[in-house]
């Protein structure tokens, strides 16, 4: 795919999708004010988070001290959540930024992006991984088609009844789908909230813990703008997030798959920039991979 074709498809993609999520706010319910300061609240270091003075963006820091974190006021049973971020810049390797959902629960549910800091020179490594009931062990890693530390970048969840969209960008970069039927475990029941942070896992985040943090590098600095929580609020009853409502979109049938286009740009993403992906690692699993390695996608 040469550049000028990229960018065509590219700009064409952008403005359907931006129509289409026109068209989802008009009928959804966001939850969102834009203000870190209202909907998140420090979970880690107060002296390491700098927020501007309208609440609308956010810095967590990362030095030989302490890492830093913040959280959602609010727990979430399915929707869409959308953050901007800027990644460390330089040389960020043994660093994580991590943006996720979870559920704080025994028996957890959490949906991972996790950013892997890099050397300079080499990519940084976007690590997804879905835990279920407890249970993860489903980490894929992509190389991004960009440099994520020149400029904000959104990165999406879409969490609903029928499957879970990360999506870079609004490309889908992976899609875990609901086979609960099959005694696949899906997080369905347990709410979640979410959570960003940035901290020290230089013991494996960098070539399996080869490269560590360069502290002469720091502080390390990761920004957050531009969130959407367009997502159903917990409030003790599952009943009310599993409806079929105006409300609800994401759990509208349309929503249940992937569409064509977006289906291009997932093979595309899989092709061309996956480079770890632990439905394939038999080694790992001993010949015996996870049960959802063998269903459908979508």
């Amino acid at each position: 795919m040469n550049n000028h074709y990229y960018k065509i498809m590219i700009i064409s993609l952008v403005g359907c999708l931006l129509l289409g999520l026109m068209a989802q706010i008009s009928v959804a319910s966001v939850v969102s004010t834009g203000d870190f300061n209202k909907d998140f609240f420090v979970t880690w270091s107060p002296s390491h988070v700098n927020t501007s003075a309208d609440g609308r963006i956010r810095s967590l820091k990362l030095d030989q001290e302490s890492g830093s974190g913040f959280a959602s006021n609010q727990m979430f049973l399915f929707g869409q959540i959308d953050m901007q971020i800027k990644l460390v810049p330089g040389y960020s390797a043994g660093t994580v930024v991590a943006y996720y959902l979870s559920s704080d629960q025994p028996n957890r549910d959490e949906l991972d992006f996790e950013f892997l800091g890099n050397v300079i020179g080499e990519p940084y490594i976007l690590q997804t991984n879905i835990f279920a009931d407890g249970f993860d062990d489903r980490e894929e890693r992509i190389n991004l088609w960009f440099d994520p530390t020149k400029d904000f970048h959104t990165y999406s969840i879409l969490w609903n009844l029928h499957q879970i969209v990360f999506m870079v960008d609004w490309i889908p970069i992976r899609v875990y789908r609901n086979h609960a039927d099959k005694g696949v475990a899906f997080p369905r029941w347990q709410p979640m909230g979410i959570k960003s942070s940035l901290w020290n896992g230089d013991s494996w985040a960098t070539h399996g813990g080869r490269d560590k943090i360069n502290w002469s590098k720091g502080p390390f600095i990761a920004s957050f703008r531009n969130y959407k929580i367009d997502a159903c609020v917990w409030k003790g009853n599952a009943r009310f997030c599993r409806a079929d409502s105006s409300i609800n979109w994401w759990n509208k049938e349309r929503f249940s798959t992937l569409t064509s286009i977006q289906r291009r740009w997932f093979k595309w993403v899989r092709k061309y920039h996956m480079i770890y992906d632990y439905c394939q690692d038999n080694q790992r699993f001993q010949n015996n991979l996870p049960k959802e390695c063998s269903l459908p996608k979508y």
